[in-house]
């Protein structure tokens, strides 16, 4: 039998620069979408023979002596190595134990430096981008999470590490593409579960707790100020933390805007373009510039790379700096409206999640990794 590693394995290998060739089998379209960032595409299938197609391999791979295969789930990776170790010793061959599938569930956590007191720890999802939240009070142990996605034991295994008891859970918006695992974890361990006032208007079919506009949640000895911030979403709110941290979720990134038209698709998304840019001129900006900013994604690219920053780093900035430093907090109103009808590709199923993540549709636990495969595109 091949051996197998795992996905946080391959990880740990990346962050260490190691030496090695992950050959990704999947089909050319699939790999063109989105992939691992260094992995070279050899399309095979899952029954496939090597036969002729070994010097072609040798090609690829080039002189390492180390190949590491992956593929969707495991299946047709598994059969290249297999059949690759049996036809040659020339390699130390392995294949990605669940594939893209598992590679998805793979998470980094990093503690925001944010004052005395304050610990906010930020979950990076490394293939989507995704960024969620531990915030707690240094002094009682209490803590929230914000923005979970389904994968809850990496927000209670870090709220744990933290030494911090989950006393509540928010999302911040009905997410387009990811499923949330907000509802089911706030219901796991027994506290309230939180969205904005507004989501009354989305038909949400999860019990929930209203955060009213400008209230106050005290977290032991912290305070989280819910702030309404429409746009990306119409019930959208950034929580600002203690005066020290705002985490503006899709309402503002490290280097753009959320998208306006996933929600308000039948006008490509002017109204929610005219919302954000009223949110973020005359709420976002007039915070103090000192601010650190903490997005809830960040922009992870074809070639499975970050755009900013790199896994295991803080993606954050300022008020001044994203002021200063994105071009589109820049534009007019009806210049700014214009560039958000054309925001790209949008997320992959995202109007399956949408209707998951608002309650009104059932996704069995098996379907739902296979459902958000995939970059976030949640930036214009």
């Amino acid at each position: 039998m091949v051996n197998t590693i795992s996905p946080e394995r391959l990880a740990e290998l990346q962050d260490e620069d190691a030496e090695y060739v992950l050959v990704d089998t999947r089909p050319e379209d699939s790999y063109e979408a989105w992939h691992i960032s260094g992995a070279i595409n050899f399309p095979f299938g899952p029954e496939e023979e090597l036969d002729g197609q070994i010097d072609e391999l040798r090609d690829v791979v080039g002189d390492a002596d180390r190949v590491i295969a992956v593929c969707a789930k495991g299946i047709s990776s598994s059969n290249l190595a297999t059949r690759l170790d049996s036809a040659t010793d020339e390699f130390d061959v392995a294949a990605v134990d669940g594939g893209m599938e598992g590679w998805s569930g793979v998470y980094d956590r990093v503690e925001i430096d944010a004052g005395e007191g304050l610990t906010i720890v930020q979950l990076q999802r490394r293939a989507k981008g995704c960024l969620g939240y531990v915030v707690g009070c240094a002094e009682t142990g209490e803590a929230v999470i914000v923005d979970p996605t389904a994968d809850t034991d990496e927000y209670t295994g870090a709220a744990e590490e933290a030494d911090l008891s989950i006393t509540g859970v928010i999302d911040t918006h009905v997410h387009a593409d990811h499923i949330s695992g907000g509802r089911e974890l706030a219901d796991d361990i027994g506290v309230p579960y939180y969205l904005g006032e507004d989501a009354s208007e989305r038909d949400i079919e999860r019990e929930y707790t209203p955060l009213e506009r400008n209230e106050v949640l005290t977290v032991g000895e912290r305070e989280l100020k819910a702030i309404y911030t429409p746009g990306h979403t119409s019930e959208m709110i950034s929580l600002l933390v203690d005066d020290a941290a705002l985490l503006t979720a899709d309402t503002l990134h490290v280097d753009s805007t959320g998208r306006t038209e996933l929600e308000f698709s039948e006008d490509e998304g002017e109204k929610g373009a005219r919302m954000l840019y009223e949110t973020l001129h005359r709420t976002i900006l007039t915070e103090p510039e000192r601010l650190v900013v903490l997005p809830g994604h960040v922009t992870v690219t074809a070639d499975g790379e970050f755009e900013h920053g790199a896994p295991g780093e803080p993606i954050r900035t300022t008020i001044r700096d994203a002021r200063t430093g994105i071009d589109l907090l820049g534009l007019d109103e009806d210049a700014f409206v214009e560039r958000m009808a054309d925001a790209g590709e949008k997320p992959s199923n995202y109007e399956e999640i949408i209707e998951y993540n608002r309650g009104v549709a059932d996704i069995p636990p098996e379907d739902r990794v296979e459902l958000e495969l995939g970059p976030n595109n949640c930036s214009a």
